[in-house]
């Protein structure tokens, strides 16, 4: 055999007879420094290393669902250093009443390869060298609690094994879990990762991660220091900003600044409180803040009035505009059947319904978004057909509005008394793609205007006016 591992065979020659300078096989080619170096000692001697000797993973993961009819979208892992296992300070937990809370990439670590994003569990760096030992300052020394909340939208926790996802994205949670082991290991300090992978109460900006915290540490509001806790994240909404003669984007969202308004902590940008720099000018796409609790006024609360013996009534808004509200308001109490297309399932359905109750004297409600004058047209024919006059109320909510509205009544089941679901972006998008502006001229009796106004208990306002989105 060569040296390649390959027989010289020949129907002539043997090997004997063969030409010294036939016979002498080339020098080995060098390998590249960097596939050298994929394999280390270290890794070499850990694979022989039995697995009773090797360290213990610190880490312990488990997964959270968000309520008992949907599978587990939150991913915990916790870690102990091997000092504190058994500790007073790994148990009570409850004597650290102060909570620094950080963002994970982009604020704890970054890649090691200068990408967007990290290509495997090795490729991470500290997002700054002082960052390890910031966080160890802050609970050897300063009594904090160090916590992270990240959302984690590219991971998934429990695959559909009939979805058509690439099978590569179901190495992704091994391997997230595989980087936060080292990272955690490096820090050795507890501490506790929350990592969201759905879009539903844990993902930031909304309270769930911060609620599963102090349920895991047995804290109370009451418990908590508030005015000396922080929440450290890059998610802040800054503007773009030219330093340098370089220009510095605009971060991606405002969803770790809004998390920390939520629950009344201060909020610090990572430049911020590892570097010290001042703050950037920042903005929100939505800001709930202009938005104030008015006691509700019975003289004023009168919108619609009955003004036929029998009629139809259109609504035309986006989804989340209050349209089912405004009926539960102000159309019920006047004896209106309500035709929705969310209960009704399909459009037949509603036109069937809608008919039934026009032929037995009864005023009807289309309840559904109705955005292009063509099926406005089809109810229009239908008012025609049974001889009453049909009207239209105009819900003028803005987009943004109505999208912070749907994500509100799904998360929060006092605000949902028909349980529905939270609704995709293509819903939205898909109204105002098709809207047009109801007129006179397409054959109703009247338009009346509403204006989107919170319509509900002080307690259910300070609910609504969170960062939902």
């Amino acid at each position: 055999m060569s040296p390649g591992g390959f027989s010289r065979l020949s129907s002539t020659n043997s090997k004997r007879d063969t030409p010294d300078s036939e016979r002498v096989s080339p020098p080995p080619l060098k390998r590249k420094a960097a596939a050298q170096s994929t394999i280390s000692k270290n890794a070499v001697a850990n694979f022989f290393t039995p697995t009773s000797q090797k360290p213990k993973d610190r880490t312990t993961w488990t997964e959270r669902s968000p309520n008992s009819d949907t599978p587990a979208t939150l991913l915990v892992g916790k870690y102990v250093p091997d000092k504190e296992e058994n500790s007073k300070s790994a148990t009570l937990t409850k004597e650290r009443t102060k909570i620094a809370a950080f963002d994970f990439d982009s604020t704890l670590i970054a890649p090691a390869s200068g990408k967007r994003h990290a290509h495997d569990a090795a490729d991470w760096k500290w997002w700054h060298h002082s960052v390890p030992g910031r966080l160890r300052q802050m609970y050897n020394d300063e009594g904090y609690q160090v916590v992270v909340f990240t959302n984690q939208g590219g991971l998934t926790l429990h695959p559909d094994p009939k979805s058509k996802t690439p099978k590569i994205h179901q190495t992704r949670v091994p391997a997230f879990k595989q980087k936060c082991g080292v990272v955690l290991a490096q820090l050795d300090i507890p501490i506790t990762v929350y990592a969201a992978t759905g879009k539903d109460i844990f993902r930031k900006p909304r309270p769930g991660m911060w609620n599963e915290m102090k349920a895991d540490y047995d804290l109370d509001d009451s418990d908590i220091d508030l005015e000396h806790c922080i929440f450290i994240g890059d998610a802040g909404g800054r503007a773009a900003e030219v330093k340098g003669g370089a220009t510095i984007p605009k971060d991606f969202s405002c969803s770790d600044r809004n998390l920390a308004d939520n629950i009344g902590i201060k909020f610090q940008t990572p430049d911020e409180f590892f570097l010290g720099e001042a703050p950037r000018a920042f903005t929100r796409d939505f800001d709930v803040t202009s938005f104030e609790y008015t006691e509700p006024d019975d003289k004023d609360s009168v919108v619609f009035e009955k003004t036929n013996k029998q009629d139809v009534v259109l609504f035309v808004g986006p989804p989340g505009a209050g349209k089912s509200s405004f009926y539960w308001k102000h159309l019920e109490p006047l004896s209106y059947w309500r035709i929705n297309q969310d209960i009704l399932k399909s459009k037949e359905k509603c036109f069937k319904e809608a008919a039934d109750g026009l032929k037995v004297g009864a005023s009807i409600i289309i309840d559904n978004t109705n955005p292009d004058p063509e099926i406005r047209a089809q109810w229009i024919e239908l008012a025609k057909k049974h001889k009453v006059p049909i009207r239209c109320v105009w819900f003028k909510t803005p987009l943004q509005l109505c999208e912070h509205n749907d994500a509100v009544r799904s998360l929060n089941k006092q605000l949902n008394p028909e349980s529905r679901s939270s609704l995709p972006k293509l819903a939205f998008n898909g109204f105002a793609s098709r809207f047009k502006e109801p007129k006179i001229k397409e054959g109703f009796q009247d338009i009346v205007e509403v204006d989107f106004k919170f319509q509900g208990t002080k307690e259910e306002f300070n609910i609504w006016a969170r960062y939902w989105l």
